[in-house]
């Protein structure tokens, strides 16, 4: 059975909207897009007048250089946010099919699965906030297309073991789409999953250089998975779903320079995870610290809403993630630059005199 069987089928029989740039991209006169023929003011040789390519080959090129898979085992969007709503529109009929998610996890899944009316069903983590296999393999139905498992999670920031991710993704073969989110996979002492694409053909991952590339304001996203799945979604993927400036940028970052920044920004992230971790850990008011591989700690407290009140006061705005199941009592707290981190620990003390 291949993975497709497990999509819409008239997603997989629809005809495609064909853009100009993808029917015709050469020539010296382009009069085939309805396009200015000006650049606009401060264009700087851009080229903001013209479409952008709709999978830039430079930037695919880069990105299947940097996650180690081959250029058509690669989809780039807007965010993974956007590769997530095309897996749940492309997998999920309205009505009938669902998706199965563990909470507390990131809410973009559920939110794309309500706008398709697919159903979710809930596998809660673990006590230890980790991941339960047996118990989302015993919650599988016939109707559940895609799975979601997010490591490492968030807001928990605990990692899956990639022995489970192989688990589930052989578990899964020909019943649902295992789908991987590794947002945060570059803050992890484990690395990505990614070289198991060939292996399993029911297998995605989700990547991100807002996180780690500091480029969260470009929106530059990409999943990883069997060629057909990409093929699949590019049908029904916006025609120019890439700004030209965020394409530009993402390009410097992924220079030689701009990773050697990267590198030098993730070495003091994990630094100062296991600096604040130990202290806020001996701050009275704090009840426990949950174990992190991201770049966020979470934190449970004996009154997190005077705790969060408290930094807000003085200028610090973290994450209340009190509506969160099993989290009623926690802020996630990203790490930032060693002195604002100083700045939240100090907020703390004072709360705590």
């Amino acid at each position: 059975m291949s993975v497709l069987d497990l999509a819409r089928p008239e997603i997989r029989a629809m005809q495609p909207y064909s853009s100009a740039r993808m029917e015709a991209s050469g020539g010296e006169v382009l009069l085939n897009a309805n396009e200015s023929a000006w650049a606009p003011v401060g264009d700087d040789g851009l080229g903001c007048n013209r479409y952008p390519e709709p999978q830039p080959a430079a930037l695919v090129d880069a990105l299947a250089a940097l996650y180690g898979v081959r250029r058509e085992q690669l989809l780039v969007g807007r965010g993974s946010d956007e590769a997530i709503d095309l897996l749940v529109r492309a997998f999920c009929r309205a009505g009938r099919d669902a998706i199965l998610i563990q909470p507390p996890t990131f809410g973009m899944y559920a939110v794309c699965a309500r706008v398709q009316d697919a159903g979710i069903v809930e596998v809660p983590l673990a006590a230890d906030a980790t991941l339960d296999v047996d118990a989302v393999l015993a919650a599988l139905t016939p109707a559940v297309k895609l799975i979601f498992i997010c490591t490492p999670n968030n807001p928990t920031g605990q990692p899956v073991p990639r022995a489970d991710v192989e688990r589930l993704a052989r578990a899964l073969a020909g019943r649902a789409l295992l789908v991987v989110d590794e947002a945060y996979v570059e803050f992890a002492d484990e690395g990505s999953v990614a070289d198991l694409i060939d292996r399993y053909d029911n297998l995605a991952v989700l990547r991100t250089l807002s996180k780690a590339w500091a480029l969260a304001g470009v929106r530059i996203g990409s999943l990883l998975a069997n060629a057909e799945v990409i093929a699949l979604l590019r049908r029904i993927m916006a025609p120019y779903p890439l700004p030209l400036p965020s394409v530009d940028a993402a390009l410097l970052a992924l220079s030689g320079w701009g990773q050697a920044n990267a590198r030098e920004h993730l070495a003091v992230v994990r630094a100062e995870r296991t600096r604040m971790r130990e202290a806020l850990r001996r701050l009275p008011g704090v009840r426990d610290v949950l174990p992190s591989q991201a770049n966020f700690l979470a934190v449970r407290f004996d009154d997190a809403g005077a705790a969060y009140r408290r930094l807000l006061a003085a200028g610090i705005v973290v994450r209340d993630v009190r509506r969160y199941p099993s989290l009623g009592d926690a802020l996630r707290i990203t790490i930032g630059t060693p002195a604002e981190n100083e700045r939240v620990l100090a907020v703390l003390q004072e709360t705590n005199p």
